[in-house]
Formats: C-alpha cells, structure tokens, sequence
C-alpha cells in the first residue's frame, strides 16, 4: 500500500486528493492520497512522523514550501529557488515541480513566454517557482511583493539566472502598459483566504492573465481579466501539470493528465 499526501495550513481548499486518487485508481496502483491540516508548531512533527508512519510522499502547499527545506535536502530546482513543494520521504529529497506545471500551463494555452516582460505578484514559495520559469525561457520579469524586503531578495537571488527587477507594490500602477504578462502568485483570491484584486484593474489592458490560484476556478482576478478581454490562464492547469510530475516522482510512472484535470475539476 502507497501512502501519499499533502500538507499545509489550511488545507480544506485542496483538490489534490480527488487528482491523485483518480490516477492511482486509473494505473491500477494500491494506494491513497491524504490531506493533513498541519499547524505551525507542529509541522516538522508531521514531517517526520509521515516518514516513520511509511509514507511514499507528500506535496507541500501554503505555508510550508520553504519551511520544509529545513527536514530534507533539495534536488535541482528546488535547490535554486529555495522553495520544495514535492518531497520524496524515502529519500527524503525535496523536489519543484511547480516550475514546470505553471510553464506547462502557459505553454499549453498557446503563450509566448520569450522575449516578454512579466510582472510577477507574490516573493513566496510559487511567486519564486513561476518566475524562475519565466526566467528560463528568456522572460523578463518584475516582482512585487507587499513586503518589500522579501521582494527585493527574492528578485536579487534570481537574478542570477536571467532578467529579473523588484518593483515596489504600492507602484505597480505605474506599469500599464509595460508588461505582456501577469501572474497572480499569491492566495488572494483563494477559497478560505481574502477575496480581492491582488493588482489594480487598471493593469487588466492587453495582457495576459494567470492566476495560480485554483479554487475557486473562476477567481475574482480572471473574471476581472475575461471582462477586459484579456486572454486567461487558469491555476487549475498549473495544479493538474504540477500533480502530475510529482506523481511520476513518487510512483515511476507517468499519469493520466486527463483523468486527472477531470477529478479536480469535480472535486470543485
């Protein structure tokens, strides 16, 4: 028996168990996916006490994604942006795959990333995961974040691999017209969390939009955009792409995608 799961605080807007339980049913694997709810305080605990209990795997969501740094060691791109949303407890190796499902995800809805400047919202965990991306693939991207010294490091760690600025959030205004991309990478938005713009409307002008936010499907923020007429990716995407490299990770082998979207899609 495979024992998965995901942590994080809080944890009822998660739609990965339905995702992962889809796919192991599908390929015919003995296993199950949980969701854990774990406070603050006691999150080293879980970690921990996850790998003593047999656990294959866990995912790693808000707020944990660098706290988890401290319990394994982290491969690759985790390694570069400090931030691990996918650990391997036999190992204990921590592994990104948040880099590729956003990319996947804008590559999938037909988004030129080369040669565009990107406004990146949110220095946490998946605001370092897209821009990294966007960097790799020849981006240009400005971060901004409502605490400016977070900010500022985070855009001066990644800058050493591509064209990366901070841009102070109560500024940010001063952009329109200057971007090609927009990403939402905050949980503003999120189902459980604050229910606002994470931008001002008035950026929502010939851009693209993609909110990694999921749940609600719909947000707040590509509602806003669909209405300007801007072209939307959904965090849903993100999330299946995501789930479904770190399913490889844990089992060996490759998912299937479509099942997969299908039962999150249900889930919410």
């Amino acid at each position: 028996m495979m024992y998965l799961g995901v942590v994080g605080y809080p944890i009822k807007h998660s739609v990965s168990p339905a995702m992962h339980n889809a796919a192991l049913k599908a390929l015919n694997i003995e296993g199950i996916y949980l969701p854990f709810e774990v406070k603050p305080y006691e999150f080293g605990k879980a970690i921990l006490g996850a790998k003593a209990l047999g656990f294959k795997g866990l995912n790693i969501t808000i707020p944990y994604k660098e706290e988890v740094l401290k319990f394994v060691r982290a491969e690759d791109v985790a390694a570069k942006i400090d931030a691990v949303n996918t650990v391997d407890l036999t190992s204990m190796l921590g592994y990104n795959t948040d880099v590729y499902g956003a990319i996947r995800a804008l590559e999938e809805n037909g988004i030129d990333i080369e040669d565009k400047i990107s406004l990146v919202v949110g220095a946490g965990g998946a605001g370092k995961a897209v821009a990294f991306g966007l960097i790799e693939r020849g981006s240009t991207v400005i971060i901004t974040n409502r605490t400016a010294d977070r900010g500022m490091k985070v855009a001066e760690s990644l800058r050493r691999y591509g064209e990366c600025i901070f841009y102070p959030y109560n500024k940010i205004e001063e952009l329109k017209g200057k971007i090609d991309i927009i990403v939402n990478a905050t949980p503003l938005g999120m189902k459980g969390f604050e229910i606002r713009l994470p931008i001002p409307a008035t950026l929502l002008d010939n851009v693209v939009v993609f909110d990694t936010v999921y749940n609600p499907p719909e947000t707040l923020l590509i509602r806003e955009a669909k209405k300007r007429g801007c072209k939307v990716v959904y965090g849903l995407d993100m999330l299946v792409y995501q789930g479904a490299e770190a399913f490889k990770i844990w089992t060996g082998f490759d998912p299937p995608i479509k099942i997969m979207k299908e039962a999150a899609k249900s889930a919410l």
